[in-house]
């Protein structure tokens, strides 16, 4: 039995870690036997490199959150004999943490970002054209680790994994759309509840929800089981962001990010933006709007810390972590409808609502 969160969340990271490197070498080599193939091992070092990008977020790796949710909603459903060969469940866990580095590249590069995992992001060590080449390879990388599930997968099982694993990128890529739309807009007009649409989008089915589900279904959840998983990690998820937003503000990661205020160098609209906008003077809005309208390299740090002491000054920050608060408190509440797990990870799933909401990075 597992009483702790994150040596779970770590035991994992290392699990799953392992998988992914061995497929990162398996699909190098067979692109190496492809230009041997074509008589073409001239440009093998060329190859070489193309893979050093291709690897580099995988290797940078993340918190492992939502592949270590994979497997946590596998092993919650586990009450007799499995229905999988042993190990097949790291097989989607992996693809699930591959999809999150190739994603991360290409918001890294629709954001501007200065930083990732405590480097420089990719499209500032190689360029925008070779990272968006890197991350389009890993895109096909997740799917190639996906395709294995049907070597070893019943087949309906697999194909209900990948219908699942589908569903939930085509709305976080949605979601992301939302943001990115309302952001390029500069609109002043949204809504608490449009923020929530962009947080369920991109963050709450991508990095709770979906992920449980997965690990689920290849124990052989039911569709009402799937349903009840996601009524809890809906909130669970909302906290998660919320908590994200609030550290981009407050945190370094633990030293992983020398630049705080990411989100207002961007221009996200945030609930902590959203309450700002509604307490500011007229006077201040108007400074406020003009800052928002500039791009990231046209404002200036000075004018970015001027936002958040004006986020400090009218509570902001306070009012966005009580809402994250209520959310956590909401999907605690939520647990208890999961009858259906098993008694030795429900202490997991406790410990894992307040690693999100107490996370330092």
């Amino acid at each position: 039995m597992y009483l702790n969160f994150e040596t779970f969340l770590a035991e994992q990271r290392e699990r799953i870690w392992g998988v992914i490197e061995a497929c990162l070498k398996d699909y190098r080599d067979a692109d190496t036997e492809v230009l041997r193939w074509m008589g073409q091992e001239a440009y093998l070092p060329l190859l070489d490199n193309h893979w050093k990008v291709v690897e580099d977020y995988p290797r940078r790796r993340g918190k492992y959150l939502r592949p270590t949710l994979v497997m946590l909603g596998y092993k919650s459903m586990l009450n007799g004999t499995p229905r999988i060969p042993d190990g097949a469940e790291t097989i989607t866990a992996a693809a699930m943490q591959v999809s999150e580095d190739w994603i991360l590249i290409h918001d890294d590069l629709c954001d501007g970002s200065q930083e990732r995992r405590g480097r420089a992001a990719l499209h500032r060590e190689v360029g925008l054209e070779i990272a968006v080449n890197a991350g389009d390879t890993l895109h096909e990388v997740m799917h190639r680790i996906l395709s294995r599930n049907y070597d070893v997968l019943p087949l309906a099982t697999a194909r209900r994994v990948q219908e699942e694993f589908f569903r939930m990128l085509s709305r976080t890529t949605f979601g992301q759309y939302a943001e990115i739309l309302w952001t390029q807009q500069d609109r002043f007009d949204m809504t608490e509840q449009d923020v929530l649409f962009t947080i369920a989008g991109k963050t709450a089915y991508y990095t709770i929800a979906g992920p449980l589900r997965l690990g689920a279904i290849l124990a052989g959840a039911t569709d009402e089981q799937l349903e009840r998983l996601y009524r809890f990690s809906y909130p669970l998820g909302v906290c998660f962001q919320i908590r994200d937003d609030i550290l981009d503000l407050t945190s370094d990661f633990e030293g992983q990010k020398r630049q705080t205020c990411n989100d207002l160098y961007e221009g996200k609209r945030t609930l902590m933006l959203l309450h700002l906008v509604r307490q500011a003077t007229a006077e201040e809005l108007q400074r406020i709007k003009e800052i928002l309208g500039k791009s990231r390299e046209e404002k200036t740090a000075e004018e970015v810390a001027w936002l958040r002491t004006l986020m400090d000054k009218y509570g902001s920050i306070a009012y966005a972590a009580d809402i994250a608060r209520k959310y956590a408190d909401e999907a605690m509440e939520k647990l208890d409808s999961l009858d259906f797990i098993n008694e030795d990870c429900r202490p997991l799933f406790r410990q894992m609502v307040h690693f999100v909401l107490d996370r330092k990075r």
